[in-house]
């Protein structure tokens, strides 16, 4: 792929040099759907060049040199027979809690599901109490250990999701915390309004008092505060009914709030159909959405973020529809789904499970997890691809071929992770960095 043209030789102040391979993902605006989430944008032998922390070049070495010019001061960095991505977009995250389960291993390999472990006080209840307990210190040091280890694997962008409080000032609290998360992380972090989690136990008026407190109350003070863009809704069996969704997710949008929904996971109560009728932002999970909801969300151009190491935390016999959605012609997009039921941090992990799991492609599981995800976050014209004019958001893995990171799951963290033309982790090379 020629680099963007230019008029002359380009200033930089950044070189990246000696690439076996870029994938740019550069290309039209908007997701991909179908074929086009194979086009990944390759470029071989390449290097990469920015000014002030944004891309101004991307294209093969041999014609850095007469392309651009090192300002001085200039820096060189070489990653010989390494593999350059955009930063990862992680599209879906729950992690901003306290505490952990990992006692609860022994209770799914007994036999028990989610729900029911849930149902026990277990499960997001014991977050919920100890998210609550934690003091703000100790909820944003167990957080942002989290975030970093994140930034280490390659994730330069999230989402990232209230609901461990369930009650109005401590939803208020976690995503007071979100921008003082990202300035010490180094993450871009995108924060989602989900009070609607779970009915908390014994709740005064029960379910139908929180439905009021949820729409009445706290949707208002998230919008009115800016403390997030998006809202979400546990659709699902043992959580919220898809009219008490619908009822949820009207109120968000009436406040300015765009619609995600945790739809279809344990059960198919029309959660996917409810994203295509209110065009959400996502629905996430899809684990038993039937195909005629599937092709709703395509037709809606609702994305479809999958979470495919979720059913095997979960101990479940499904799996991703990956492939199915993407035959279906939606957008798929990609998360973790980090929390402490499906507790991943690095997310070419999750990248792998979307090939060997879901049934991608290489190519399709990194579009979901850099264009398409970036798309479901609301952020099409900042992150996801390595294009003149973007922020230089960049992960470089040791491999010398995209599609080995799928493939060698578990051995790829990467040499150098950059945030806006900066390296936050890894190698940056010899020297100062100016």
């Amino acid at each position: 792929m020629p680099p963007s043209p230019s008029p002359g030789p380009l200033k930089a102040d950044l070189i990246v040099d000696g690439l076996s391979e870029i994938a740019t993902f550069q290309g039209p605006p908007g997701p991909r759907t179908g074929r086009a989430m194979e086009e990944i944008g390759r470029v071989e032998h390449g290097a990469l060049a920015s000014r002030g922390g944004r891309l101004v070049w991307v294209g093969p070495s041999h014609r850095l040199s007469r392309e651009v010019r090192l300002l001085p001061g200039a820096r060189r960095l070489e990653y010989p027979g390494c593999v350059a991505l955009p930063g990862l977009v992680d599209a879906h995250t729950h992690v901003l809690f306290a505490g952990s389960r990992e006692d609860e291993l022994l209770r799914k390999v007994r036999g028990e599901s989610y729900g029911e472990i849930a149902a026990s006080g277990g499960g997001l209840f014991r977050t919920v109490r100890e998210t609550r307990a934690a003091s703000g210190r100790a909820l944003r040091r167990e957080t942002l250990a989290r975030l970093r280890s994140m930034l280490r694997w390659g994730t330069t962008t999230a989402e990232v999701k209230s609901g461990y409080d369930l009650t109005y000032g401590g939803e208020l609290r976690l995503l007071r915390l979100v921008p003082g998360l990202a300035r010490e992380s180094g993450i871009r972090l995108v924060p989602t309004f989900l009070g609607a989690h779970a009915v908390p136990p014994g709740f005064p008026g029960g379910r139908r008092g929180y439905l009021r407190l949820l729409t009445e109350r706290m949707i208002p003070a998230v919008s009115r505060r800016r403390l997030a863009g998006f809202c979400d809704v546990f659709c699902d069996e043992g959580f919220f009914t898809r009219a008490e969704a619908k009822r949820i997710l009207l109120a968000g949008k009436a406040w300015g709030l765009r619609p995600r929904i945790h739809a279809d996971e344990f059960a198919a109560l029309g959660g996917a159909r409810l994203a295509a009728e209110l065009s959400a932002a996502s629905a996430d999970h899809l684990l038993t959405t039937p195909p005629q909801d599937r092709e709703a969300l395509s037709r809606a151009g609702v994305p479809g973020v999958i979470l495919p190491l979720t059913p095997m935390a979960s101990f479940s016999s499904s799996r991703s529809p990956g492939r199915e959605l993407v035959d279906a012609g939606v957008a798929v997009a990609l998360g973790s789904d980090l929390s402490p039921n499906s507790w991943v941090e690095s997310f070419p992990q999750a990248i792998a499970h979307a090939v060997l799991s879901a049934r991608l492609t290489p190519a399709e599981a990194l579009t979901a997890a850099t264009v398409n995800a970036a798309h479901a976050l609301g952020l099409s014209s900042e992150a996801g691809r390595l294009e003149p004019g973007r922020a230089l958001d960049l992960a470089v893995f040791p491999v010398s071929r995209v599609e080995q990171l799928p493939y060698r799951f578990g051995a790829t963290l990467p040499r150098a992770v950059f945030k806006d033309g900066r390296p936050l982790t890894g190698d940056p090379g010899p020297g100062p960095f100016p």
